[in-house]
């Protein structure tokens, strides 16, 4: 005996077969990462640039690959110190943690579109009809009870959800790497501040020594002058060289200051209760691992990042491209509905429904047109920024090559003028001892030898913050292998909560 179907039942089945049968076809254009200018070498790095210089050194060629916690190549415990405080309690830091976190959530909303969508509604409803509402209805109250289950999917036919879910992962990628980049910025700030406040340490030591010697020459002057020897004009000279240095050494506490202050707030403490003791500066720049020019492309948080958004933009196409076919819903009902509580839940009050239904935008004006449109320029312009980030990242590199190569040598230079101001000093210092030569002449050089000895220190401040900027423009140790995987975004553990440490003392 041949078995008939209803129609209704054999035109379900094939809208199910072909849904499932479409579900692997995804419309919009394919990502492929567009390329970047990277050159062969950097133009800094050359043998014959590095052979004038010294107190600074190219790192071997096994040494090219910076490591994570790369502020240890200083060898300063308390810029170590200092540095792992940043991960616990810089708010920067949090803050593109939480934004990294939001994005993973978006991801799991997006794929939630992937299912069905069940819902239950029970309802107990009471009426009473009027009595001179119609002769045909007796008066009176009835009750009806009901409980329905409703279930509604949208199958993914032309790749909507998977392209959503594509961009929101590359979109919480991104995240993941801009959080990387908020790290590495607080990081490297914190190592500037600090060789910037160690520097006035060393400026402080200066300067004290200098008001010292300064009290001594005054001293003579003054007993020269007692003798009859020397002039009055010379022990004012003398005071006001005395008390201008004075004023100067007393200015260096601003800046120190708000440089520990600068500090506090990095690594998230309160400026009031936080404090760094006076050192002077001994650090000397490291040995920086390079590696070659395209290796930076995957060294840079930033570039990862806006990498990543390139893709979020292609998927976006694709699901603006979606809106071109057609969408198909399947819906089904089913539950218990009676007019009798105890006969409520009983097999003849069950009720279903079920059916398909297809839906397609005939005419919008444009709009889909439009929405296209806007998504590739989206996409065009995120090529762009990307495009702009790995140039400003080569400008970074050779920028703070170009200066570690320069400072060397003019630290050279200002060690030998230090040198010679030092003997010019106590040339001038004996003949005026000897009454040959006016006090002048020794507060000139005096003059000469203070300003090449801050010149001096201050190159080093210099040398030390460059090498940290150098650092950070190379990434800090940090990789795009680091980014986390699709599935990582999904399932990776979120990091746990850690109290602020307390203040440094």
């Amino acid at each position: 005996m041949e078995r008939t179907h209803r129609p209704s039942q054999v035109l379900i089945a094939s809208l199910l077969l072909a849904a499932f049968a479409l579900d692997g076809c995804v419309v919009g254009p394919k990502y492929q990462r567009p390329s970047a200018p990277a050159p062969a070498a950097y133009k800094e790095l050359t043998p014959a640039d590095f052979s004038k210089t010294d107190g600074w050194k190219v790192a071997q060629p096994q040494d090219n690959v910076l490591h994570g916690k790369w502020w240890t190549m200083f060898n300063d415990p308390q810029l170590n110190a200092l540095e792992e405080q940043v991960n616990i309690s810089n708010q920067n830091v949090q803050s593109a943690m939480a934004s990294y976190m939001a994005a993973r959530a978006l991801v799991k909303e997006a794929r939630a579109q992937y299912y069905p969508t069940v819902t239950v509604a029970p309802g107990i409803t009471a009426s009473r009809q009027g009595a001179a509402a119609s002769l045909a209805v007796t008066p009176g109250t009835s009750v009806f009870y009901t409980l329905p289950f409703d279930a509604t999917w949208v199958p993914d036919l032309w790749g909507r959800v998977r392209n959503q879910v594509r961009a929101n992962t590359a979109s919480a990628q991104a995240s993941a790497a801009d959080l990387e980049n908020a790290r590495l910025t607080a990081q490297a700030e914190v190592a500037v501040d600090y060789y910037d406040l160690r520097g006035q340490d060393d400026l402080k030591q200066l300067l004290d020594s200098t008001v010292i010697a300064f009290q001594e020459s005054l001293d003579l002057t003054k007993a020269l002058y007692e003798t009859g020897i020397d002039s009055d004009e010379s022990v004012a000279q003398a005071e006001t060289q005395l008390e201008t240095t004075q004023a100067q050494d007393t200015n260096l506490g601003i800046m120190r200051s708000q440089f520990e202050h600068a500090i506090a707030m990095l690594v998230g403490q309160p400026a009031s209760s936080f404090s760094i003791p006076a050192e002077p500066l001994k650090s000397k720049p490291p040995a920086i691992p390079f590696g070659v020019p395209s290796q930076l492309l995957e060294r840079r948080p930033d570039v990862a990042a806006n990498e990543r958004l390139m893709e979020q933009a292609n998927a976006q196409i694709g699901v603006a491209y979606a809106a071109y076919y057609p969408t198909l819903t399947l819906s089904a009902s089913i539950g218990l509905e009676s007019e009798s509580f105890t006969k409520w839940f009983t097999w003849p009050s069950r009720f279903f429904s079920a059916g398909p239904s297809l839906s397609e935008t005939l005419y919008d004006g444009g709009l889909r047109h439009a929405t296209v449109l806007q998504f590739r320029a989206q996409y065009d312009e995120t090529v762009a920024n990307y495009r702009q980030t790995v140039l400003t990242a080569f400008q970074q590199v050779e920028d703070n090559l170009a200066a570690l190569r320069i400072l060397s040598i003019e630290i050279q230079q200002t060690d030998t003028a230090v040198t010679s101001a030092e003997r010019n000093l106590k040339i001038a210092t004996d003949r005026y001892k000897l009454g040959i030569d006016p006090y002048l002449n020794v507060i000139t050089a005096q003059t000469t030898l203070l300003s090449n000895q801050q010149t001096a220190v201050n190159l080093r401040i210099q040398q030390m913050t460059s090498s940290v900027q150098l650092i950070e423009a190379l990434g800090g140790g940090w990789d795009s292998s680091l980014i986390p995987t699709p599935n990582q975004v999904l399932h990776q553990d979120s990091p746990p909560p850690q109290a602020p440490p307390q203040g440094t003392k």
